[in-house]
């Protein structure tokens, strides 16, 4: 559909639903991968807290200090992690469906920025979520090392989970911010030149949302996602000013066209 172009209400309606019933469907497909790889999941995320040696045993089997309460605990913790699953694997597949609903009122040049930001944003995110997960045995043993020396700490596998969900969004999305400068510079709403303008400001903000939003209070943990921030901040402004050169250069070839196909005064 055109820019310009309107749809009855209705045929919004049956778009948006089917692309509700597509992205619920790769969600039910991907929750059930996490249903079926559940173990592995579970395994893969208690490592980094195992490896810490924390626990009192360790290894593959078991992991001494998290415990699962209740009888319906278990079943409530797979369901969640399935569900959570469906979600992070099934990523690519909503996103597109999201910005396909979108992109039908923009330009032709806004939906290939718009396609190109879904592209991007998803890698990007699973860099920042890897970081996260780096860091989350040094960010796990420093906050159970105010636990007193003559106490235990016994910790419930869900707030754990939710523990390292929390950081890996924080990182996951910090990660994806620089982003959106690119794209407003892409659409024309913001140049390069006022991207890098403020940059002390912008590497000061970066150092306060990351102790903000860190839930560790060490500086080791918030410098090392201040630090990429920073570089993906610069990384953005000087790809902005490369768009802004070839866009200059572009309008001055079409200004020097337009000066010759004038007609001369006779």
């Amino acid at each position: 559909m055109r820019r310009g172009d309107k749809m009855p209400l209705l045929d919004h309606v049956r778009e948006f639903r089917s692309r509700l019933i597509r992205s619920a469907f790769a969600v039910v497909l991907g929750s059930s991968l996490g249903w079926i790889f559940y173990q592995n999941i579970i395994r893969f995320l208690t490592m980094p807290f195992c490896d810490i040696g924390v626990a009192a045993t360790p290894n593959f089997d078991s992991c001494g200090d998290l415990y699962v309460n209740g009888i319906l605990g278990p079943f409530n913790l797979q369901v969640k992690i399935a569900l959570l699953s469906g979600f992070i694997f099934s990523a690519p597949v909503w996103i597109y469906q999201l910005w396909a609903f979108i992109t039908p009122a923009l330009h032709k040049k806004e939906r290939r920025v718009t396609i190109a930001f879904a592209s991007v944003a998803t890698p990007l995110f699973s860099c920042g979520a890897y970081l996260a997960y780096l860091i989350l045995p040094h960010a796990v043993d420093v906050l159970l090392g105010f636990t007193p020396n003559n106490l235990g700490n016994l910790i419930r596998f869900d707030e754990y989970l939710d523990f390292v969900l929390r950081l890996i969004l924080i990182f996951g999305i910090a990660f994806i911010l620089p982003l959106f400068l690119v794209a407003l510079n892409l659409l024309g709403a913001l140049s390069g030149k006022a991207i890098l303008k403020p940059w002390r400001l912008a590497v000061f903000l970066c150092f306060v949302f990351t102790a903000a939003f860190t839930p560790t209070p060490d500086p080791i943990t918030m410098t090392l996602l201040a630090i990429p921030l920073c570089l993906l901040y610069f990384v953005s402004g000087f790809f902005a000013l490369l768009v802004d050169k070839k866009r200059d250069k572009k309008h001055t070839n079409k200004v020097e066209l337009s000066v010759i196909d004038e007609p001369e005064d006779i």
